[in-house]
């Protein structure tokens, strides 16, 4: 039926039907997207709320008009159920930005998008608010108690609460009152976005367009820094959450000059309220809504908590204390562990001797796989490596690695778990051979595969006479 609304509206526009109709995926949303192809290829939205469409319908347009990169919309239906709006492509600032997120590393282009992004903000939330009309806002008006308070109970009902942790509410409640008084310190005439983060910037011809702004209203302009710097999954290093935060603070200058020191402790408190809304918004799509793919997000945002209350918040000392235990949850302390925890998997010739540990720990294992049949000595395998399918099919065919691996993995596995419940750092698992080419390498290629997809930790593997070396 929406699909048809969607068909029925581009047909109105165009005169004439769309080549196809791609479902698109909506991610938290309740909104079903679709890409419709054809002259013009446009994107096609039909919303449950048709207050929250007018809310996003009048923002595209009052944003267009300041010349900020929002998408253009070119029809909406009389009820605004349905609206087509421009095609910005597929790819998000969250995916550009994937080689970072996963290594740790962020490349200068990815950089570069990112703090493009950030010193665009400052334009959205003040020329943004310009002549704003912000009883449109869906649905509230403005960042007050009320919407605090809703959130910090989402945090509570939603998530904490489901973790099973005891704890007086009214005394957590004396602790929400009180974050609501500095939350509400300041009086701000801007645009507060209220969900600025990576998967809300579309990159096109590398440059940022701002979507799914709906739930924008009046408020502080601290709230969507913390929203974008602290983004669960976006897992930006500290140096260079600090680099954006310059960044920011250089293109907020020209609208609204700010004491350094007083924007980061203001900044400070909207991080930890915008973790705990995250939270919350966490436990309800995934525990209540059963989308695997926020439930996967929790251990990103309690690392964030986690480094959050390294410095005390004195205004809230009990919901301090009930953060604390949160983030001590066995099962959330073996999350965060995974992240310090990296194993090492090398192969080896014993005839080049024993490699030495790097990590400096001298800790973990020697394997010798010396008494497993020996491709190498056949000619057909001679100038191949473990990594080598013919190499790999006379090895499981003759089924002595496979045996040797069942009790491998069961070491492994045991050591791993106790080093992740401990908080360790490394471990070194060492495969030799007579030259460190066929059965170590087997073994350490299979072993290293086997520990990242059953942890999830990180894993180096080091082929050393091959010098080969590639992470997980």
């Amino acid at each position: 039926m929406h699909q048809e609304n969607i068909q029925t509206l581009y047909q109105t526009y165009t005169g004439h039907l769309p080549e196809a109709i791609e479902p698109l995926a909506g991610a938290g949303s309740n909104r079903n997207y679709y890409r419709l192809k054809g002259n013009p290829q446009v994107i096609g939205v039909y919303g449950t709320s048709e207050a929250e469409n007018r809310a996003f319908l009048y923002m595209a347009q009052h944003f267009e008009a300041k010349g900020l990169p929002v998408p253009h919309v070119y029809a909406q239906t009389d009820d605004a159920m349905a609206y087509l709006q421009e095609d910005l492509g597929d790819i998000s600032l969250f995916q550009a930005i994937g080689h970072g997120r996963t290594t740790g590393t962020f490349s200068n282009e990815e950089k570069s998008l990112l703090k493009q992004t950030i010193r665009l903000l400052p334009r959205i939330q003040f020329e943004g608010a310009e002549d704003m009309d912000f009883s449109v806002c869906y649905p509230q008006a403005e960042f007050n108690r009320r919407s605090i308070l809703w959130d910090l109970n989402y945090f509570k009902y939603c998530f904490l609460k489901a973790t099973g942790i005891d704890f007086q509410e009214n005394l957590l409640e004396d602790d929400f009152e009180n974050m609501t008084q500095v939350l509400l310190a300041d009086t701000f005439s801007t645009f507060m976005y209220r969900d600025f983060q990576s998967r809300n910037v579309m990159i096109r011809e590398r440059k940022p367009y701002f979507i799914d702004f709906q739930g924008g209203r009046k408020g502080p302009v601290y709230y969507d820094v913390a929203s974008f710097l602290w983004q669960a999954k976006a897992r930006f290093p500290q140096h260079l959450r600090e680099e954006l935060i310059h960044d920011y603070l250089d293109a907020l200058h020209a609208y609204c000059p700010m004491p350094e020191s007083y924007f980061r402790e203001q900044l400070r408190q909207f991080v930890l309220f915008r973790t705990l809304q995250v939270l919350g918004a966490y436990g309800f799509r995934g525990y209540f809504e059963q989308k695997p793919h926020f439930l996967q997000s929790i251990p990103y945002a309690i690392e964030n908590l986690d480094q959050l209350l390294e410095e005390d918040f004195p205004a809230y000392p009990y919901l301090c204390k009930v953060l604390k235990q949160l983030t001590g949850l066995p099962v959330y302390v073996t999350e965060l562990n995974k992240r310090k925890l990296t194993v090492r998997v090398m192969s080896f010739s014993y005839k080049k001797g024993i490699p030495e540990d790097p990590s400096g720990n001298g800790g973990g294992y020697v394997f010798d796989c010396r008494a497993i049949h020996n491709p190498g000595k056949y000619d057909a395998y001679k100038q191949l490596t473990g990594r080598d399918e013919p190499v790999i099919r006379f090895l499981e065919e003759d089924g002595e690695i496979l045996t040797f691996l069942e009790h491998v993995y069961a070491l492994a596995d045991a050591h791993v778990q106790r080093f992740l419940e401990r908080g360790f750092t490394h471990l070194s698992i060492c495969f030799g051979c007579t030259g460190g080419q066929h059965r170590s390498v087997y073994a350490a290629e299979h072993v290293a595969q086997h520990i990242h997809e059953k942890f999830g930790v990180n894993v180096e593997v080091n082929h050393r006479e091959q010098n080969i070396t590639y992470k997980y």
